[in-house]
């Protein structure tokens, strides 16, 4: 088992940005969301992190399971949620969206990225977000 540290999940989300530019160099803009995310799944695997896509997540409601679920797009070694998009640009919905994300799977840390851009490297196409129980992690 690995311990965890704001260290090793930020290195992880390195490798996964990485991961992500390399997708965006070979596919470019314009592509459907579930191609970004086949393309990116085999970059994870290929880098040896342990990917899901389209893990489900209950919809608990006042601790109440209602039955219904969501996908998060992609979970990289059980703690780091991706939300991926190909859209104009991001949105505060998208950021909403992927915070609720965080909340409803307990994670540490999340990334909203957006593929459909020439260059994933600026703040407009990938954010990072992280919860309280990320902060709460020893730094080393």
């Amino acid at each position: 088992m690995v311990y965890l540290t704001q260290k090793y999940l930020n290195q992880i989300a390195y490798e996964v940005m990485g991961c992500a530019i390399e997708v965006n160099k070979h596919c470019g803009p314009g592509l459907l969301e579930s191609v970004y995310e086949l393309c990116l799944m085999y970059e994870l695997e290929r880098h040896g992190l342990r990917v899901q896509s389209q893990v489900r997540v209950p919809i608990l409601y006042k601790g109440i399971d209602l039955g219904g679920h969501l996908f998060i797009d992609v979970l990289v070694e059980d703690e780091i949620v991706l939300e991926l998009k190909a859209v104009e640009s991001l949105s505060p919905i998208h950021e909403a969206q992927i915070i609720s994300y965080l909340k409803l799977t307990d994670s540490y840390k999340g990334i909203l990225i957006n593929f459909n851009t020439t260059q994933i490297t600026d703040k407009a196409s990938a954010k990072h977000f992280v919860t309280e129980k990320f902060a709460d992690l020893p730094k080393e």
